[in-house]
């Protein structure tokens, strides 16, 4: 009896531990489009709350261009909620540029193509769900 009390606690800290790897394999591919050019690059990142959403991202990748458009790929992303937002780098300066009014001179982009009218994208336009999933968020300068 001793025995089996002991292979059901081991076989559930298996699966108890299986499950908890689901959370972490999660992927979200960005695939861009429609960049004015192949000059620069472009900054993408991954945001897991509202309150850091364009400001400080989750994990950000810097990625090159060709043909027009890029893919990154963001890996071990636990289930949860996320948005993206990028911009094109085109003088390669690591910075988003604006005018004397914050507006930004280069092109930028948010998750679900989300836009702002008057200011940027909101949260609520951009979010989307992951759990237990690899999604793919297809955007479009």
């Amino acid at each position: 009896m001793k025995h089996l009390a002991t292979i059901i606690c081991l076989l559930l800290l298996n699966t108890a531990i299986g499950f908890s790897q689901n959370d972490n394999n999660n992927e979200v591919v960005v695939n861009i489009s429609n960049l004015k050019s192949n000059k620069g690059n472009v900054f993408v990142a991954i945001y897991n709350s509202e309150v850091s959403f364009l400001n400080k991202g989750y994990k950000s990748i810097k990625t090159t261009i060709k043909n027009n458009s890029c893919k990154v790929v963001f890996k071990a992303i636990p289930n949860g909620t996320y948005a993206i937002s990028l911009f094109h780098d085109e003088n390669e300066n690591n910075k988003m540029d604006t005018n004397l009014f914050g507006i930004p001179k280069e092109d930028y982009a948010c998750s679900n193509n989300a836009k702002g009218f008057m200011g940027p994208p909101k949260w609520e336009d951009a979010k989307f769900k992951i759990h237990n999933e690899s999604i793919t968020q297809h955007i479009k300068l």
